[in-house]
Order: structure tokens, then sequence, then C-alpha cells
């Protein structure tokens, strides 16, 4: 049987860098927020959040903000 993933819940759990874009998809229920860059691996990869509410949303788009680009 598989392992369980690891639930990302920060961009930094899974991309060093950031690109200088980002998407924030609306839902009924939510929001996905998508986010491309280089990878703890230095490969390049993109991660895709679900949020809740607009403060999860807020605090991935300050992360974002803060994290290196590439």
């Amino acid at each position: 049987m598989a392992a369980p993933k690891k639930q990302v819940k920060k961009i930094s759990d899974k991309l060093s860098k950031v690109n200088d874009q980002l998407t924030i998809n609306l839902y009924d229920n939510g929001y996905m927020v998508e986010v491309s860059g280089r990878g703890l691996d230095d490969d390049w990869t993109n991660v895709k959040i679900l949020c809740a509410n607009l403060d999860e949303v807020n605090a991935l788009l300050k992360e974002a903000n803060d994290l290196d680009k590439c």
C-alpha cells in the first residue's frame, strides 16, 4: 500500500523559488492558488494549493512575494 502524500499548505513546502506570476481560481466552495517555480531539488515544478477562504489566499500571496524569484 502506498504511503499517503504530505499535504501541501505552503508554497515553500514544494518550491524554493517562484516565477513572477501565479493563478487564483475561484470556486463555489473556495479557491485554488497555482504557482510555478524551482522545486527544492532545483527542478521546474508547480504547486496547486486549495484554500477555504481569502485569508489563506492572502497568506499564500504574501509568501510568494517573500520567496526568491526565478
